[in-house]
């Protein structure tokens, strides 16, 4: 496990809270405890971007933790940070909480904490604050931490306390730590709470029905003790168009408790359902990259042999091109019409992004030794419904939405991409419209929307 700070902080760890009541106090105990709950034979799913865990004590939950867990060992290798959400028990938050400390213990070592990542949230969100009173007597988080350890191989934490969070709250902060293939996103949340068993078992039925169509508006406390950091992921990841399995779901009355009393257990894998695997962004890639050398070298775009090809890169799809330079734009020439299949639409739109954008001159060799360069692949845009422009600007997703909008006979769009530099839905709104040649005052008279893959 990794043990060395993040950042210069003096070295702070956070001692076990619940070791020898929720799991094991000696290290080896729990280790062969966790060997046996894992060594059920793992679901055959492919690894998931984000997993909702119970955090009861092991005799009672254990089981159903490591359904996922036992998932994402198939990741062992590739996941290098874990944003762990918990709700918070014990001391009242309002929005989020982070612990000062530099490692969390447990018995099988110190997990290293990502405290960079905490100092940027702290000062990016005025609802995140340090409070380590609501970390110190949590288990929330804690019990999750010996299965990670398990599972994974090098990984820093960014743990975080949900206390009296919007969904939306929550949401942008998952969107702004959610990475890539080495992040993985783990919610901590048992379901209901000291129910009889049979209707324990229809209202946990209930609500996994609830998560699975991504209806996170109707889970409340009653359904799920960790709603709040719940409905966060499940509202990122509807809007992220995820899917999501159900692996398991039982209560303490399947396990080691009674049957008059019982708390309701479920894990759940969500996964990115991406266009392009990593097999085929590689060979999406030397397309790109082969479109522009031809350019440079003949002044024609590549076309590429598409006899063999498969899957999705034969099939249509709209698609932007984008070219930076030091950070600054340096082409972009694409569609948000779906009319060639992509593998042709990368080849056209990267010569066209180089050399044909009429905002810049033709890139040069020496440039495109330096340049940036990334594909968005796009939803089909839909047509977005609205009574007038403040109503526009409280439909508009930031961070998400790519807008067409159009007025007359101008018309104009920016990609999801933009919220990168564009950070408030008005000012977004006004810079299209500049791009589109509307009247600042004016209001379009009609505006699309669609999401879009990104690959860099």
């Amino acid at each position: 496990m990794n043990t060395t700070p993040t950042n210069h902080r003096p070295i702070s760890i956070r001692p076990t809270a619940v070791a020898g009541s929720f799991y094991p106090k000696d290290a080896n105990q729990l280790s062969n405890m966790l060997d046996d709950y894992l060594a059920v034979d793992a679901i055959d799913i492919k690894a998931p971007k984000a997993i909702i865990a119970p955090h009861a004590g092991y005799i009672y939950s254990g089981q159903t933790a490591a359904s996922v867990y036992s998932v994402i060992e198939k990741s062992r290798a590739q996941v290098t940070r874990v944003v762990l959400l918990g709700p918070t028990h014990r001391v009242s938050v309002n929005g989020i909480a982070l612990a000062t400390n530099t490692h969390f213990a447990t018995p099988l070592g110190n997990v290293s904490i990502n405290t960079v990542a905490l100092n940027e949230l702290e000062q990016k969100y005025s609802y995140i604050q340090f409070l380590d009173a609501a970390h110190e007597q949590e288990h929330s988080l804690e019990v999750h931490l010996p299965f990670l350890q398990k599972v994974l191989s090098d990984f820093t934490l960014i743990p975080l306390l949900i206390g009296n969070a919007e969904p939306k709250q929550v949401e942008e902060v998952l969107n702004e730590l959610w990475g890539g293939d080495e992040t993985l996103i783990v919610i901590s949340s048992d379901l209901s709470h000291f129910l009889d068993y049979e209707t324990a078992c229809k209202t946990d039925s209930e609500t996994t029905h609830l998560i699975e169509n991504f209806e996170y508006q109707k889970i409340g406390s009653h359904q799920a003790c960790g709603c709040m950091p719940m409905r966060g992921l499940l509202k990122l990841a509807q809007n992220k168009n995820m899917s999501i399995q159900t692996l398991d779901l039982r209560n303490s009355g399947d396990t080691a408790g009674t049957k008059d009393r019982v708390v309701g257990y479920g894990s759940y894998a969500l996964f990115e359902n991406r266009i392009l695997n990593d097999a085929d962004k590689e060979f999406v890639f030397n397309v790109i990259h082969k479109s522009i050398e031809q350019g440079l070298q003949s002044g024609n775009a590549y076309k590429p042999e598409t006899k063999n090809i498969k899957g999705n890169l034969k099939e249509n799809y709209a698609v932007f091109i984008t070219l930076k330079l030091h950070s600054q734009l340096r082409g972009c020439i694409g569609t948000t019409e779906a009319h060639m299949p992509l593998i042709d639409a990368v080849a056209q739109y990267a010569y066209a992004a180089a050399f044909s954008d009429p905002r810049f001159k033709a890139l040069t060799a020496e440039e495109y030794k330096q340049v940036d360069i990334s594909l968005s692949i796009l939803t089909p845009a839909v047509p977005l419904a609205f009574n007038d422009e403040q109503d526009l600007l409280n439909k508009i997703r930031p961070d998400i939405d790519g807008l067409i909008i159009s007025k007359g006979n101008a018309r104009a769009t920016f990609l999801p991409v933009v919220w990168e530099s564009i950070k408030k839905p008005k000012q977004f709104l006004d810079e299209l419209k500049r791009k589109a040649g509307i009247n600042p005052t004016d209001t379009p008279e009609k505006v699309w929307r669609y999401t879009a893959e990104y690959y860099s």
